[in-house]
């Protein structure tokens, strides 16, 4: 069975991050993806936004404390996860999240003819792209293919 949620989208606001009594580091953020499409009726351009509340748990979160913004596009992979709680008047709701498992800082557009960004100073730390958390990891997953051996050869192949 396979449980994964691909969000590709913006944040709306700044990250909301929470260090637990145990020292464990959350953040949550919201993300908005947008489909575009054509009314079939009136043949006008619509829009359709979905907010997506995504949970980051340790590094992910440490990560997004540092580097993410409202309005940054961001690629997170995740599990599906829906919760009960009461509210104050002791109805139960329930919230469904993505928790994150991967995160990937999408780059920044620049307005069209600006020129590209100078190389970073080596003194300055690189953003990251693609971070994993440590736990949640399966190592002996049996969907997983096993990572291929750097079998790299120089023959003198086109492509």
């Amino acid at each position: 069975m396979i449980n994964k949620a691909t969000i590709l989208g913006r944040l709306g606001a700044d990250p909301e991050v929470r260090h637990l009594e145990n020292g464990v580091m959350v953040a949550n953020i919201n993300v908005a993806t947008t489909e575009v499409y054509k009314d079939r009726n009136t043949g006008e351009r619509r829009e359709s936004t979905e907010w997506h509340r995504i949970v980051l748990w340790r590094g992910l979160a440490d990560i997004a404390e540092k580097y993410l913004k409202k309005g940054d596009l961001v690629y997170i992979e995740g599990k599906i996860e829906t919760r009960s709680y009461q509210d104050q008047t002791g109805v139960t709701k329930y919230t469904t999240d993505i928790v994150a498992r991967e995160m990937k800082l999408m780059p920044k557009a620049r307005p069209e003819g600006a020129p590209a960004p100078a190389a970073a100073p080596a003194s300055q730390k690189p953003q990251p792209e693609v971070m994993q958390p440590q736990t949640n990891t399966m190592v002996n997953d049996p969907l997983q293919a096993p990572a291929a051996p750097n079998t790299a050869v120089d023959d003198d192949l086109p492509f």
